[in-house]
């Protein structure tokens, strides 16, 4: 039972965490349509410069400077990049397929600085554990969860109670009408890029965190588990991250803590658990936990 309540407690964690990275896949889709494949690269960036200028700065600078960095970063991209393609439903195909480039010309020179070294980033966890009862907890993972809940909270509050929030939910209903109606969608979209951006670099802290290693060249690849599970909630449905993110991360924790029991699977079943539920659940609903009925296959 400690066992299993530990790997519960570890699964929470991640899932948090993956539901910050698939935030970040889903206000980018609602907002202009595209699939942003460079989502892990900007993930490994805001982790670099977080494990690049703690020393000088101190941790709660360095993530704030990463944080806004890039975000703006990820404005910068949609907006000299992709926004000068249209923003129509073929062009968002054509951007799609260019975040593909990006993420290639980023990964590229990203792992060159990193190499080899597995970096930190000075958070104040370290490996610090608590013991809740039976189970102990490294309280990384702990301050995963309530960052996260925070942040998420904060999130879901921005889609419900301002301007910006109601012009993207407009906007992913229909993005001709949304524009006949006064909406700016290129600001819909720069804000979307801006802080999904924001997001993964966050994110970045907590995959890095003990008892990861460090942060190393490899750390952005563990965003395209969160992608999974932005398709499971129907991918335009920010509930639905939350949700599949949850069960992503329960799916992969619960997986690799009894890996010896289900070695007939494979020794590396716990890096695919992710796609595997993803394929099961969308053999039953095809638009997702929580995508509407009539919405186009992903």
């Amino acid at each position: 039972m400690t066992v299993f309540l530990d790997n519960v407690l570890g699964g929470i964690a991640l899932g948090a965490v993956y539901a910050l990275v698939a935030l970040g896949f889903v206000v980018i889709f609602k907002a202009s349509g595209v699939l942003n494949f460079a989502h892990g690269s900007l993930l490994l960036f805001g982790g670099y410069l977080t494990a690049v200028l703690h020393d000088d700065l101190g941790f709660a600078g360095a993530l704030a400077l990463a944080v806004l960095t890039t975000a703006a970063l990820a404005g910068a991209l949609d907006r000299f990049l992709l926004q000068r393609g249209g923003q129509d439903a073929h062009s968002a195909h054509v951007q799609t397929i260019v975040t593909i480039g990006i993420d290639i010309v980023l990964l590229t020179d990203l792992s060159r600085r990193i190499g080899g070294d597995l970096l930190s980033l000075g958070d104040p966890w370290g490996d610090a554990v608590t013991d809740l009862g039976p189970v102990t907890v490294a309280d990384s993972r702990l301050a995963a969860i309530v960052v996260s809940s925070v942040v998420i909270g904060g999130v879901f509050a921005l889609f419900r109670f301002t301007s910006w929030g109601l012009s993207l939910r407009a906007a992913a209903e229909d993005l001709e009408a949304a524009s006949l109606m006064g909406i700016r969608l290129s600001r819909v979209r720069a804000g979307a890029w801006c802080l999904a951006g924001a997001l993964a670099a966050l994110a970045a802290v907590f995959l890095a965190a003990f008892p990861a290693p460090g942060l190393e060249r490899s750390t952005g690849l563990i965003a395209l588990n969160a992608f999974p599970a932005a398709i499971l909630g129907g991918l335009a449905s920010p509930a639905g991250a939350l949700a599949g993110s949850l069960l992503i991360g329960l799916t992969e924790a619960l997986v690799v803590g009894y890996q010896s029991e289900l070695h007939v699977l494979g020794e590396g079943f716990g890096d695919v658990a992710p796609y595997a539920v993803m394929l099961l659940v969308l053999l039953v609903r095809p638009t997702g936990l929580f995508g509407a009925k009539g919405a186009a296959r992903v």
